[in-house]
């Protein structure tokens, strides 16, 4: 059975391209388009595989699109299982502007999910789920589904012995219940703080909060540039980023939740796990479009950041 099975309920065939200027009301001549399986578990279980790991995608899928996902995911060997729904599953693009250097996101939103293909989902993860060390539950929640449906994934990480994971945002993580890890970014920490956070003592003050509070054993904060923070009942820690030249941004933190799982599978203490995480979410960066990390350059920036904390 694999050790870390995550659940994708809006997934989105990722396309990236570059055109030279995004000027309004003229045609913009865009470069070959290069074509990903995206959505948060599934940029998970895809890095995941990449660095070494055991991991098994689940997710709703439908129409052309959905489709596609499923056999990138083959050809790519990432174990998954789609299950198929009456609606069409998103696209996402994601257009370079080269002049500038930008990148603009469009994402369009998922197919209502109804309350029948909730259930085959929920009863397929439940299936495929026994015997992980992880349940992994990331990305936002498509039209129709209630703000507290990860609370029902929490319950079958329960009913399972393993520990659920989260890694969302706004309504859907408020409503999500307790978890033993909790990946966030500061607005996000925000979002369970119910306050904004306005300096770095703040940031500690209610990441302590959070985990003081019962909704996660272990709360890691991304924080960009800065690096991470860690957050567990015997205080906070901060991780350096490791410095990068950035191609694009796309699936960093899912990369870097992505390398804290596999290093925790590993056996590595929280701390390491975090310092892996920060390195295969840099290896990400240095990739452009859609493209997740590498394996040879996260382990070449964790030796990086590593001797860096022993210097």
């Amino acid at each position: 059975m694999p050790e870390i099975v995550t659940l994708t309920m809006n997934p989105a065939l990722d396309i990236a391209t570059a055109t030279d200027a995004i000027v309004p009301e003229i045609k913009l001549r865009c470069e070959a388009p290069r074509y990903d399986p995206g959505g948060g578990g599934i940029n998970v279980a895809r890095a995941a595989t990449m660095l070494g790991g055991d991991a098994l995608a689940v997710f709703p899928a439908g129409g052309a699109s959905g489709q596609m996902i499923d056999a990138m995911l083959g050809r790519e060997r990432v174990p998954h299982a789609a299950v198929t729904i009456a609606g069409i599953t998103r696209e996402s693009l994601a257009v370079v502007e080269r002049q500038s250097g930008r990148q603009y996101r469009f994402l369009l939103p998922g197919p209502a999910v109804g309350e029948d293909d909730q259930e085959q989902v929920l009863d397929r993860l439940a299936g495929l789920a026994a015997g992980a060390r992880f349940i992994v539950a990331s990305g936002s929640l498509p039209p129709g589904v209630s703000n507290n449906f990860y609370a029902r994934v929490g319950a079958i990480a329960e009913r399972c012995g393993a520990r659920f994971v989260l890694d969302s945002s706004g309504a859907a993580l408020v409503g999500a219940g307790a978890a033993f890890l909790i990946k966030a970014s500061l607005r996000e920490l925000a979002h369970l703080y119910g306050k904004s956070i306005d300096d770095v003592a703040m940031q500690e003050s209610a990441a302590r909060r959070v985990v003081a509070a019962g909704r996660c054993e272990v709360l890691v904060v991304s924080l960009g540039a800065a690096g991470a923070l860690l957050a567990t009942a015997d205080g906070c820690h901060r991780f350096p980023a490791a410095n990068v030249r950035v191609a694009g941004s796309i699936g960093a933190g899912d990369s870097m939740l992505a390398g804290i799982l596999v290093a925790l599978v590993r056996g590595w203490p929280i701390g390491e796990a975090v310092r892996f995480g920060n390195a295969a979410g840099a290896a990400a960066l240095l990739r452009p479009g859609t493209e997740l990390c590498r394996r040879d350059d996260a382990e070449r920036l964790y030796r990086d950041l590593a001797a860096g904390s022993a210097s």
